[in-house]
C-alpha cells in the first residue's frame, strides 16, 4: 500500500541512531529507577516507620521521666545536629581537621566519594573547596582513565600470551618438533594481528579483581573497625563506586591497634577499589552499549514503500543492514562512529579493546591540531556549506561538537 503524504517511514526509519539509543537509555534507565524504588520502598520503608514510633516513645518517655518539655528537648536536639555536623560525637573521636584528617577529607573530594562526615563550616573553606574540587576531582578522573588504560593492557598482554600457547597446542607436537615453515609463520603472524581480546572476559577479569580487592579490604575492615562482615562489604562497595552515603565510615576512631599499619592499608586499599570499579564500570558501559544497539536492529524495520528503496539516508541513521552503505572514513568529524571498527560494532561483533582507547587519543589528536591550526591563523574549513553556519568553528571538545552540529545542520 502506498504512503500519501510521503514514506510512512521517514519518523522512524531514518531516526538518528545517537539520538535513538540516547532515548532507549534514558527509557530504560527511568525504568531501572522505577523498580528500584518500588524495592528498596518495600525493603526500608516498615524499617523507617518502626524506628519513628521507637523514637517517639522514647521522647515522651525521657520528658516524663526527667520532667522536661518537649519543646525544650528538641530545641537541645537540634543544638546537638549542629555540634553533629561540626564532627563533634558523643564517643571519642579523631580530630577532623588536623592534617591527617584533612588529607582524608581531601582524598574524599578528589575521588568524589564524599562521604560527608566531614565538610567545610566556614566561608573561606567552602569558596576554597569549589575550585580545589574542580581541579582535583578533573584530574583524579584523568588518572582513573590512565589506570583503566594500563590495566586493559596488561590484560590484553596476558591473554594475547594464552592466545599463543593455546595455538602452539593446537599446532600439535609434531609441528613442534621440526622447524616451522615461513607459510605457518605468516598464517600463525596474521593469526595474532587479527586477535583482539573479548570484551566479556576483560569484564570478568576486572569483576574477579574488584571482588578480591573488596573481599580482602572487606577483612581488614570487620577486624579493625568491628562490623559484621556484611556491612564491611558493603562499605567497600559504597567507597570504592564513590557513592559515599557517609553511614559507615573508615578509620574515625582515636586509636586502633597497628594504627599506621591500618591507615596505609585503609588509603591503598580506597585507590585501588576506586580504580578498579571505576574501570569495571567503563566496560560495563560498552556491554550496555552493546545490548541497546542490539535492541535497536531488533526495532528496525525495512522500509516497504515504492520507489524508496535505494534513498540517501542521513548520517548515523537507523536503517535495515542492507541498505546501509559505508561511507567514507573521517578521523575529523566522528571519532568512534567513523573508525574502522564501525562496521563491527553495527554487525554486533563486540568493540575491540584497542578502537575503544583509541577514543581519547584520537580527540586529543583532534584538539592538537586544531589548536595547532589557530595558532597558526589557518583554521580548518568543513566545507562552504558550513562555512556560513552559525555552528562552525572552535578548539579542542568544543570545536568537535561544533562541527558536528554542523554536520547536522547541514544534512537537515
Amino acid at each position: 500500500m502506498a504512503c500519501r503524504a510521503g514514506c510512512c517511514c521517514n519518523s522512524i526509519g531514518t531516526l538518528n541512531e545517537d539520538n535513538a539509543r540516547f532515548l532507549m537509555l534514558a527509557l530504560l534507565i527511568i525504568i531501572y529507577l522505577l523498580c528500584g524504588a518500588a524495592v528498596f520502598s518495600a525493603l526500608e520503608h516498615p524499617k523507617e516507620k518502626l524506628a519513628k514510633e521507637r523514637w517517639a516513645q522514647r521522647i515522651e518517655q525521657f520528658t516524663h521521666k526527667y520532667n522536661l518539655s518537649q519543646d525544650d528537648l528538641k530545641n537541645f536536639l537540634r543544638n546537638y545536629e549542629e555540634a553533629n555536623v561540626a564532627g563533634i560525637r558523643v564517643d571519642a573521636t579523631r580530630p577532623r581537621w588536623d592534617f591527617a584528617g584533612a588529607f582524608y577529607f581531601v582524598g574524599t573530594v578528589v575521588s568524589t566519594i564524599g562521604f560527608g562526615m566531614t565538610t567545610p563550616v566556614t566561608i573561606a573553606g567552602k569558596i576554597f573547596l569549589i575550585f580545589y574540587g574542580l581541579i582535583g576531582c578533573a584530574a583524579t578522573i584523568l588518572f582513573f582513565n590512565l589506570f583503566l588504560e594500563r590495566v586493559i593492557t596488561v590484560i590484553a598482554f596476558v591473554l594475547k600470551f594464552c592466545h599463543k600457547r593455546r595455538e602452539r597446542r593446537k599446532a600439535g607436537p609434531a609441528q613442534n618438533c621440526h622447524r616451522p615453515s615461513n607459510g605457518n609463520r605468516e598464517r600463525r603472524t596474521d593469526s595474532l594481528a587479527g586477535w583482539k581480546p573479548s570484551v566479556y572476559c576483560v569484564m570478568l577479569i576486572l569483576g574477579v579483581a574488584a571482588i578480591l580487592v573488596s573481599c580482602c579490604a572487606s577483612a581488614m575492615y570487620s577486624a579493625a573497625e568491628g562490623w559484621d562482615y556484611l556491612d564491611a562489604l558493603y562499605f567497600c562497595f559504597v567507597a570504592f563506586s564513590t557513592i559515599g552515603f557517609g553511614d559507615m565510615v573508615s578509620n574515625q576512631r582515636e586509636m586502633y591497634k597497628a594504627q599506621v599499619a591500618y591507615r596505609v592499608g585503609n588509603f591503598l586499599f580506597i585507590l585501588t577499589g576506586v580504580c578498579c570499579i571505576y574501570s569495571l564500570f567503563n566496560v560495563i558501559s560498552i556491554v550496555i552499549k552493546q545490548v541497546l544497539n542490539w535492541l535497536l536492529r531488533r526495532l528496525e524495520t525495512p522500509c516497504r514503500c515504492p520507489g524508496r528503496g535505494n534513498r540517501h539516508t542521513r548520517r548515523n541513521a537507523v536503517v535495515p543492514g542492507h541498505m546501509r552503505s559505508r561511507r567514507e572514513n573521517s578521523i575529523e568529524t566522528d571519532a568512534v562512529n567513523d573508525s574502522e571498527a564501525d562496521g563491527r560494532r553495527m554487525s554486533g561483533e563486540m568493540i575491540s579493546m584497542k578502537d575503544f582507547l583509541a577514543a581519547n587519543k584520537v580527540n586529543l589528536a583532534i584538539m592538537q591540531k586544531q589548536l595547532s591550526e589557530m595558532a597558526n591563523g589557518h583554521p580548518r574549513q568543513l566545507g562552504s556549506s558550513s562555512r556560513h553556519n552559525e555552528f562552525s568553528g572552535g578548539v579542542g571538545a568544543l570545536g568537535i561538537m561544533n562541527n558536528r552540529l554542523a554536520e547536522t545542520s547541514v544534512d537537515r
